[in-house]
């Protein structure tokens, strides 16, 4: 049987931890550590003791965070005593010291462990000691956690310094002021805890979000959120109006005053964008996460996120617009890696904490990569098109006149975001960082990615992801024994032109999905233009596919695009039902014509015929165009109902008339089954 020694007390060696893991700023009250590096505590053995054997020995060490843990979360993990420590996960190794009856016990924590207060514990043969407690941080010391930061000058500004200068004015009078961070001040740790666990996600699901806490995404965007009150307990209320019943934003000298007064009472009134960032710097850094804070001067709050500040004025030269540019914005930048995005996309991440659109339905923004902002790459997570638009959006003055017409009459592209500014390393001075959110105003690179960065937003907003898209577009009305077209439609969402080669097949196809034979095949040879379409065209005719489909009337459609040279491909297929047309029951004819002319169409109608299906007369109806115009390339439309009035294959005749184009003549096959008697 191992050995079980009787432990007296454990002394956590606060001191020298604290000291070695950059936390004895906290004092010396609590073990506070980092994770990813070593700690040590000394178990002081009762006397009499046995001497202490790693080969005789039964030693499992459990440290638990969070009111619900779990192994499969990773907010509980035990491992065992072992000849050394191990930097890439929980482990311990121990030194025996005979002579002071104490063993010397080094635990090395996971560089991917979830952020909170541990409790630690020891197992001997199931014999469990309670050791103590510890806080585990984020650490920017070690190589292997996502917030590693290989500067130690700029480690010692962007974690350890509690003070700092926030930049306000405009940018022709820029002005610092200082403010006191205060992350290491007696009680503000706790604090920062207590604001993840009043967040909306923890009471939701503990689990899930403690679980997640190992990740500085998570609790950069947490925090973002929980920093200002809109949706939540929260930190701050915001007000740039009536400052009765609180404290005006510009009296705050520092952030612990604030704090301290949420854990009392709840949220505190009140804040602007400095002192919310200032807030979300104050427990980024207490946290581990490096952090600054940044101000953006003349920053553009884009509402209808088009990347477009649209000053639209009335006939009395009122602003009726919402969209607005700021003196000056301020937020934080978080410094982390970015696995989600990909690792050109590590370093600085701007989030802002200030309330100013939902984001997910939540009042929060970001962590936003820098280089993703600099770059216009809007699809990368989180909220990327509202920074760009704020460091970089065009602005257009327009003007509506009283007869509904608008006239643009001025607009600038260099008027938004400059002398974005943060406090330099290791002195009060200004640091200018404009460069690292975009190129020079005005060159060649700054407006190549304006136009890419429109092009995505737009695509965004559609639904859709840069690259080849394909859909495919049916007959409303596929009768068994008529005729029919259907169509795929290629979209290029790219940048660049793209040359593809274009197929359209059709083939039968049972309820489970075995595919039969062939009914129709279309193909072409496209090039498509950035944002432009092509069509490639399928008619069904019922003597191809009346032979070949089964009795579930099923025909599958697929459409493939590829550009060989760009290796681009797309893959789009559905599946159709054939309906049926019956004596005596109406039939919906949806009729569509194409304008091919360079011109409106004017007074368009289809009419139809046919017999044994409109009762011998023709039915006219008018195109459903709201202005009564179809527009060049644009369809003109209308539906024709109609109740078939005997069975058997007989053709519906289509005659389409406008003021350009008349006698446009079509027909579809049909075939009518006989009514269900009783």
């Amino acid at each position: 049987m191992n050995q079980v020694l009787e432990i007296e007390r454990c002394d956590l060696n606060i001191k020298n931890n604290n000291s070695s893991h950059h936390t004895d700023l906290n004092g010396e009250e609590r073990l506070i550590v980092r994770r990813g590096e070593p700690f040590n505590i000394i178990l002081h053995l009762k006397p009499g003791s046995k001497e202490f054997k790693l080969d005789e020995s039964s030693f499992t060490f459990i440290v638990e965070t969070g009111p619900l843990p779990r192994k499969e979360s990773d907010t509980q993990v035990s491992f065992n005593l072992c000849n050394s420590t191990v930097d890439t996960e929980w482990s311990a190794s121990a030194i025996n010291n005979p002579s002071e009856n104490t063993l010397c016990v080094y635990i090395n924590s996971s560089p991917n462990s979830p952020i909170g207060v541990y409790s630690l514990s020891l197992d001997q043969e199931g014999q469990k000691t309670h050791l103590g407690q510890f806080t585990l941080l984020f650490n920017a010391w070690c190589p292997r956690d996502a917030v590693y930061m290989h500067n130690e000058r700029k480690r010692k500004e962007y974690v350890l310094s509690q003070h700092g200068q926030i930049y306000k004015g405009t940018y022709k009078r820029i002005k610092g002021t200082p403010w006191n961070f205060g992350q290491f001040e007696s009680g503000i740790l706790d604090i920062c805890l207590k604001i993840l666990d009043e967040n909306p996600k923890f009471v939701s699901d503990a689990d899930k979000d403690c679980s997640a806490r190992r990740n500085p995404i998570y609790v950069t965007r947490v925090l973002s959120a929980m920093i200002n009150s809109n949706d939540d307990r929260g930190v701050l209320v915001g007000e740039w109006y009536d400052f009765s019943g609180g404290v005006h934003p510009g009296a705050w000298i520092g952030s612990g005053d604030i704090l301290h007064k949420w854990a009392e009472s709840g949220p505190v009134r009140y804040g602007q964008c400095w002192v919310f960032a200032a807030l979300a710097c104050t427990v980024s850094r207490a946290l581990g996460i490096p952090c600054r804070v940044v101000t953006n001067f003349r920053s553009a709050h884009d509402t209808d996120a088009n990347l477009v500040i649209e000053n639209l004025y009335n006939d009395n030269a009122e602003k009726i617009s919402s969209d607005s540019i700021w003196n000056f914005h301020v937020w934080v930048d978080s410094w982390m890696t970015r696995p989600d995005l990909g690792p050109e996309y590590d370093g600085w991440q701007t989030s802002d904490p200030t309330p100013q659109e939902p984001s997910d339905g939540v009042f929060c923004c970001g962590p936003a990569s820098l280089r993703a902002i600099k770059e216009g790459e809007l699809t990368k997570k989180y909220d990327t098109p509202f920074i760009f638009a704020e460091v970089n959006a065009d602005v257009v003055d327009m003007l509506h006149l009283s007869n509904g017409e608008v006239i643009r009459f001025s607009g600038s592209t260099k008027s938004v975001g400059c002398f974005i500014s943060t406090k330099a390393v290791g002195s009060d001075e200004r640091h200018d960082i404009t460069h690292q959110y975009k190129y020079p105003e005005g060159s060649k690179e700054e407006r190549q990615v304006y136009e890419k960065a429109q092009h995505h937003n737009k695509l965004q907003q559609r639904g859709e992801e840069p690259g080849l898209h394909l859909k495919i577009k049916l007959a409303d009305n596929m009768i068994l024994g008529s005729d029919f077209e259907v169509y795929t439609v290629l979209t290029n969402n790219h940048m660049e032109v793209r040359t593809c080669n274009f197929l359209f097949f059709a083939n039968a196809v049972s309820y489970s999905g075995k595919r039969g034979e062939s009914c129709g095949f279309a193909s072409d040879k496209v090039e498509v233009l950035p944002g432009e379409e092509r069509r490639l065209s399928l008619k069904l005719k019922y003597d191809s596919y009346g032979s070949v489909i089964t009795s579930d009337r099923l025909i599958q459609l697929s459409a493939f695009a590829f550009d060989k040279q760009t290796i681009d491909y797309s893959k789009t297929e559905k599946t159709i039902l054939m309906g049926d047309a019956t004596v005596n029951q109406p039939v919906t004819a949806n009729l569509t014509l194409l304008n091919p002319l360079p011109e409106q169409l004017q007074d368009c109608s289809f009419t139809i015929e046919g017999v044994g299906l409109t009762d011998g007369k023709p039915i006219t109806r008018k195109s459903e165009s709201l202005t009564g115009a179809v527009g060049p390339k644009e369809e003109a439309k209308a539906s024709v109902e109609f109740s078939p009035s005997s069975s058997g294959s007989t053709v519906l005749l289509v005659n389409f008339d406008s003021n350009k184009l008349s006698n446009i003549k079509s027909f579809v096959n049909v075939v009518v089954k006989e009514g269900e008697t009783n």
